[in-house]
């Protein structure tokens, strides 16, 4: 593996592939009009270092899943996160939805697991039972959690972020029931606002209710505090999740939280660059904000495989290895 990122271990590797509805349920689903096909992309893709991506829900009817394909369109990556609830288990149980997008996300995936991208997934609370599903396959990389470099040095804890939910944790009835009341919430502000010729955002009130409410939850959980609390405990500068659909970068106690957001109302991803710096943008390529290198970095030409292998090798994140 190349020195310049380093992954901490688990217990398994995985590998992805995309689930199949049987030929009977197909037909009841709602599918795209014919003319419908892919924007063409006519400037070539951004070369990144790092791309981080959550919560695209794919299966659930809000899921922006065409403004999420257009965003791999738009960058190429050397590495790829995908931060969880990549797939809803939870809407796709209750009703089987898998729509023509969903494959065309796979395939840019695929292009650039050949071009010499490395895909590397952590599980959310919705699609958690990928674990085993994609145990078969060795194209995508996966662990609960990944210690990730930055061109700069920086060690960012990479993770979901459900495990740090109280409710989602100690309520799990609970955070299901919220759920079902969230996309029951989606649909009718997306009905309303229509009816009010209202196209430019369909989720703008919903969004502003629930990034109020995320906000009452995620303070009264002490979310934040508790995933820096886990990143600090694994000697990192900071910590990359996802699981609350609130875009961010912030400095807690003086590490960095970055949430890349979501695909379902907010439609952000988090960049990194040749030079360690982050960019949280939209679907459109807006910056929401910037996380610069510091100006003394821990380990200067972290891209020297020699000099990152002689300070990285052997050191353990919690008890797990760092290779």
């Amino acid at each position: 593996m190349d020195a310049s990122a380093t992954f901490s271990r688990s217990d398994e590797v995985l590998t992805a592939a995309a689930p199949r509805s049987p030929q009977s349920n197909r037909s009841a689903e709602p599918r795209e009009a014919p003319s419908a096909k892919p924007k063409s992309t006519a400037a070539s893709p951004r070369v990144v270092r790092s791309l981080f991506v959550s919560d695209i829900h794919l299966g659930c009817r809000h899921s922006q899943a065409e403004p999420f394909r257009e965003l791999l369109q738009r960058y190429e990556p050397r590495y790829l996160y995908v931060v969880g609830d990549f797939i809803d288990g939870w809407k796709l149980k209750r009703r089987w939805r898998w729509l023509p997008v969903y494959d065309r996300i796979l395939q840019r995936l695929m292009t650039l697991k050949r071009s010499g991208t490395e895909l590397l997934y952590t599980p959310g609370n919705h699609d958690a039972f990928l674990r085993n599903f994609l145990a078969n396959f060795g194209v995508v990389e996966v662990r609960d959690r990944f210690v990730h470099v930055t061109a700069d040095g920086r060690r960012f804890l990479v993770t979901h972020g459900d495990q740090f939910d109280k409710v989602e944790q100690g309520m799990p009835w609970l955070s299901l029931v919220a759920s079902y009341a969230y996309d029951v919430l989606l649909s009718t502000n997306w009905l309303v606002n229509k009816l009010r010729g209202k196209k430019d955002d369909p989720y703008a009130f919903c969004g502003m209710i629930k990034r109020r409410v995320k906000y009452l939850v995620s303070h009264v959980s002490e979310f934040e505090e508790k995933v820096i609390e886990s990143a600090l405990a694994s000697r990192c500068s900071g910590i990359i999740c996802g699981h609350v659909h609130a875009p961010r970068i912030v400095e807690v106690g003086g590490l960095a939280y970055c949430n890349t957001g979501d695909w379902v109302e907010n439609c952000s991803a988090l960049v990194e660059y040749h030079d360690g710096s982050m960019d949280l943008v939209r679907r459109n390529g807006e910056v929401i904000a910037h996380l610069p290198v510091p100006a003394a970095p821990d380990f200067p030409n972290i891209d020297s495989p020699i000099e990152s292998q002689e300070r990285l090798e052997g050191a353990e994140v919690e008890g797990v290895l760092v290779a």
